[in-house]
C-alpha cells in the first residue's frame, strides 16, 4: 500500500503474564551502549541471541519499510554496579527501529514499567529518536510513558520532535483514559502526530489504535471481535517551525496583562469577565446563586471526584476542589433522559500508579442517580454545546472530546484564556460522552 513507516504493538511478539524467569528464554540480547551500525539481517552473527531482531531487520530490509517493534531484551550486568539485579543481568521492556534498509536506527527501554515483573526500569531514561528521509525525526516512547513527563515531555520538548511512534498494550479506562481518547489528546496538546499501535485484546480492554494529527485521527476501536487491524494512512509532516500549543499556552500566560478580558462564548450571548486571580470568573445575573445545583461526591477512575449535575437544557455551572475551579455553560439541543456532571479532581491518583491529576470533566453517568457518575459508559444521544474552563496550575492539558461508541471530535476552541484554559464546541458529532480537561502536574508527582 505504498506505506513508508510500520508501528507493531507492545507485547505483540512475546505477550503476557511472565515473571522474570519464565520470560528470559524469549529474550534477544541487546547492548544498550552499542554505538556503532549494526544491521542484524546482513550481519547476523555479529551477536548470539538475536533471532527476533534479525527477523525484524530483515522485513524492514525486503520490503523496504521503516519499522519499528516492541520485544523483550537481556544484557549482563556486573555486580559492581549499584543497578545490576541479583541474577546478573538486565531485563527490558524494548523498542527497535529500522531503516528500509534493515539498519537498527534505535532502541528505546520502557521507562515506566505497568506492573511488569519480569521487566527492569533502565539506570536512566533514554531520549531516542530516529530520522526518515519522508519525516524528519521521530521520537519512540512506550505506553504507560505517554502520562510522565520522563522521558516523553521532556524527549519531545528537546529535541523538538512532532513526529511519534508509540507501541502500546493499553487497558481502556473510560471516562478519561481510553485509549484512542488519550491518543489522541496528546496529539493536540503537543501538536505532533502520533503513529499508536495498540494491541487488540478486548477481553484484557486491550484495544484502540490510532494515527493522529492535532487536527485529524484514523482510529480503530473494535471491543466486539478478536480480528485487528490494520490502519493505514497519509498524513502531512509537521515541520519544526510550528511552536505547541504548551509553548503558546505559557507565552499565552506570561502575557496576560488586562485584568478582565471578555470571553465570548461561540454558542451562547453570555461575556464572561474574568476578574484579577484569586476571585472566581463572575457574571452578572439577577438570579444569584439560589438555584444552583447541590454538590455531591462520587467515585471516578478510584478519585474522588466532587460533582454538580447538569439540569436543564441550559445553564451555568461551577464547582470546586482544592485550588481548581471548573465552570460550564452549556445548552442541550434536546433534553433527552440522561443525567450528566460536572467533576472535578485536584489531587495525587495513587491507584495503578502514582501521578498528580487536574480535571475538569464533563460526563454522562451510567444512570440517573448521582452514584453512577464515573461509571463506564460508551453511548449517549445528548447533543450539547458547552464552554468547559477552568484555573489550571499546570501547562499540560490534554483535551478530551469523546463521543458515542468510543469516537472522537475536536473541540472548535481552545487555549489559555486570563489563567483559565478552555475548550468549546458548538455541536458534538453525536452524544456525548466526556469533554474534559485532564492536566498532569508533573512537578507534584
Amino acid at each position: 500500500q505504498g506505506a513508508q513507516i510500520i508501528v507493531f504493538p507492545e507485547d505483540g511478539i512475546h505477550g503476557f503474564n511472565f515473571t522474570r524467569s519464565s520470560i528470559y528464554p524469549y529474550l534477544d540480547f541487546m547492548l544498550h551502549s552499542h554505538s556503532g551500525k549494526w544491521n542484524p539481517c546482513r550481519e547476523p552473527s555479529l551477536f548470539n541471541d538475536t533471532e527476533v531482531i534479525q527477523r525484524l531487520s530483515c522485513m524492514a530490509l525486503k520490503n523496504k519499510i521503516f519499522l519499528v517493534a516492541n520485544l523483550g531484551t537481556k544484557q549482563p550486568c556486573e555486580h559492581s554496579d549499584p543497578h545490576c539485579p541479583p541474577d546478573g543481568r538486565y531485563q527490558f521492556n524494548t523498542n527497535v527501529a529500522f531503516d528500509n534498509d534493515g539498519m537498527l536506527v534505535a532502541t528505546y527501554r520502557k521507562h515506566n514499567l505497568y506492573f511488569e515483573y519480569a521487566f527492569d526500569t533502565p539506570p536512566e531514561p533514554d531520549y531516542k529518536f530516529f530520522d526518515t528521509p519522508f519525516a524528519g525525526k521521530f521520537g519512540m516512547f512506550t505506553c504507560f510513558d505517554i502520562l510522565f513527563f520522563e522521558p516523553a515531555v521532556k524527549l519531545i520538548r528537546q529535541y523538538n520532535l512532532k513526529q511519534i511512534v508509540y507501541p502500546t498494550a493499553w487497558m481502556n479506562q473510560l471516562p478519561l483514559l481510553s485509549a484512542v481518547e488519550f491518543q489522541q489528546a496528546f496529539a493536540t496538546a503537543f501538536n505532533v502526530n502520533i503513529l499508536a499501535a495498540n494491541i487488540h485484546h478486548p477481553t484484557l480492554g486491550m484495544t484502540g489504535s490510532g494515527i493522529y494529527t492535532p487536527v485529524k485521527s484514523f482510529i480503530y476501536h473494535n471491543m466486539e471481535s478478536y480480528g485487528g487491524k490494520l490502519i493505514v494512512a497519509e498524513i502531512p509532516v509537521i515541520t519544526t517551525g510550528h511552536e505547541t500549543n504548551l509553548e503558546s499556552n505559557e507565552r499565552f500566560r506570561e502575557n496576560l496583562h488586562d485584568s478582565c478580558r471578555t470571553f465570548t462564548s461561540a454558542s451562547l450571548d453570555d461575556q464572561v469577565c474574568f476578574k484579577e486571580q484569586g476571585e472566581t470568573p463572575g457574571r452578572v445575573s439577577e438570579k444569584g446563586n439560589a438555584e444552583l445545583p447541590p454538590p455531591f461526591y462520587a467515585e471516578m477512575m478510584y478519585d474522588n471526584f466532587t460533582f454538580v449535575p447538569v439540569w436543564g437544557e441550559k445553564g451555568e455551572l461551577q464547582v470546586c476542589a482544592n485550588t481548581l475551579c471548573c465552570y460550564l455553560n452549556y445548552q442541550r439541543a434536546v433534553l433527552t433522559n440522561e443525567l450528566y456532571a460536572l467533576g472535578v479532581f485536584d489531587g495525587l491518583h495513587t491507584v495503578h500508579g502514582t501521578y498528580y491529576v487536574q480535571a475538569c470533566a464533563l460526563v454522562k453517568c451510567g444512570g440517573l442517580s448521582f452514584s453512577t457518575c464515573g461509571q463506564e459508559v460508551t453511548d449517549a444521544t445528548a447533543l450539547i454545546d458547552f464552554q468547559l474552563w477552568g484555573n489550571m496550575s499546570t501547562p499540560y492539558i490534554f483535551p478530551l472530546l469523546l463521543t458515542s461508541g468510543i469516537t472522537l471530535d475536536f473541540a472548535d476552541h481552545m487555549g489559555w484564556k486570563n489563567n483559565h484554559y478552555f475548550i468549546s464546541k458548538n455541536r458534538t458529532s453525536s452524544g456525548l460522552l466526556t469533554a474534559a480537561l485532564y492536566g498532569r502536574w508533573y512537578e507534584k508527582d
